[in-house]
């Protein structure tokens, strides 16, 4: 990965640990590994490594209905397998926060990753997900704690795309 701007995760970690969130689930993703760490290292709060995204939707769903608040980490190129299984939380009225780092942006080096990561905000949008973007790194932890709060108070589905600018662009080596 290219140089990344740091600090966000640490700060990200620090709001969600604020909001009460408890289990963590997530595809593993060099984008989240730093926030990752920090909410496996933290006893409090239940880590769960997923095979596919639409199961981080579900755990969501289940925490949720355990009284326990919950935060799904994906990339882009995972959130068309979730579009589906979005229904369940969307018409329940069930909070669901995503935290997704985007590919198919900002110096991609990948032809894949465009199509999602370039569908990725229309895509959730359409079936109901408030989606709130960010570029800049000194900007996510701060729209990570307001989606959590319009999450959790509203029981809607939110979801923050964090740009590949903010969190470096991946690079092809040779």
């Amino acid at each position: 990965m290219a140089e990344a701007i740091t600090g966000w995760p640490d700060d990200v970690y620090t709001e969600l640990d604020a909001a009460g969130i408890r289990q963590v689930s997530y595809v593993p993703d060099a984008g989240h590994s730093r926030l990752i760490q920090r909410c496996r290292s933290n006893r409090a709060m239940r880590t769960v490594s997923l095979t596919t995204e639409e199961e981080g939707v579900a755990m969501g769903l289940g925490a949720w209905l355990g009284g326990v608040r919950h935060v799904l980490l994906l990339q882009s190129s995972g959130v068309g397998n979730t579009i589906n299984m979005l229904a369940a939380p969307i018409e329940m009225r069930v909070p669901l926060l995503m935290l997704v780092t985007m590919r198919g942006e900002w110096a991609e080096f990948n032809p894949w990753q465009l199509p999602m990561g370039q569908g990725t905000r229309a895509a959730l949008e359409s079936v109901g997900t408030l989606v709130y973007a960010v570029d800049r790194a000194d900007e996510i932890a701060e729209t990570v704690a307001a989606a959590a709060r319009i999450a959790f108070n509203t029981g809607r589905v939110v979801a923050v795309l964090i740009g590949q600018r903010a969190i470096g662009a991946k690079t092809w080596n040779k």
